[in-house]
C-alpha cells in the first residue's frame, strides 16, 4: 500500500558527507511517522533518525546526533537523511521506513519498508 524508493548510497571517504532520500508513494497518507534505519553486516537494523509528515519533532539515535539531519518535503512525499563527518562505523544498508501510527520509532513501529541503499565509508 505504501512503497518507499531509497536513493543516494554509495562510496564516500571518512569525512564526507552523503544524502540520502526516500521518495515515498501509494497510501502515503496513511502514514504518519518516517524514519531510517541502518543495519551493517552481521548487526542488528537499529535506529538512525526519524521526523513526522505533521510535526516538526526529530529524533536521532545518539550514534549520529550532531551530524546527521533528517527533514522532509511533504509536497514531494520525500525524506532525506544529510549525513556529514561520516565515519566508518557508518558503513551499512540504509533503510526508509513509515509507520502508520504515531509510537516509539523502533523497528517494530513501522509498517513499510524500502529495499535499502548501501553507504560505504572509506577509511
Amino acid at each position: 500500500q505504501v512503497q518507499l524508493v531509497e536513493t543516494g548510497g554509495g562510496l564516500v571517504p571518512a569525512g564526507g558527507s552523503l544524502r540520502l532520500s526516500c521518495a515515498a508513494s501509494g497510501r502515503t497518507f496513511d502514514t504518519q511517522v518516517m524514519a531510517w534505519f541502518r543495519q551493517a553486516p552481521g548487526k542488528e537494523r537499529e535506529f538512525v533518525a526519524g521526523c513526522y509528515w505533521s510535526d516538526t519533532t526529530t529524533n536521532y539515535s545518539n550514534s549520529v546526533k550532531g551530524r546527521f539531519t533528517i527533514s522532509r518535503d511533504n509536497a514531494k512525499a520525500t525524506v532525506y537523511l544529510q549525513m556529514n563527518s561520516l565515519k566508518p562505523e557508518d558503513t551499512a544498508v540504509y533503510y526508509c521506513a513509515a509507520g502508520r501510527i504515531i509510537a516509539t520509532m523502533s523497528r517494530e513501529a513501522m509498517n513499510y519498508w524500502g529495499k535499502g541503499t548501501k553507504v560505504t565509508v572509506s577509511s
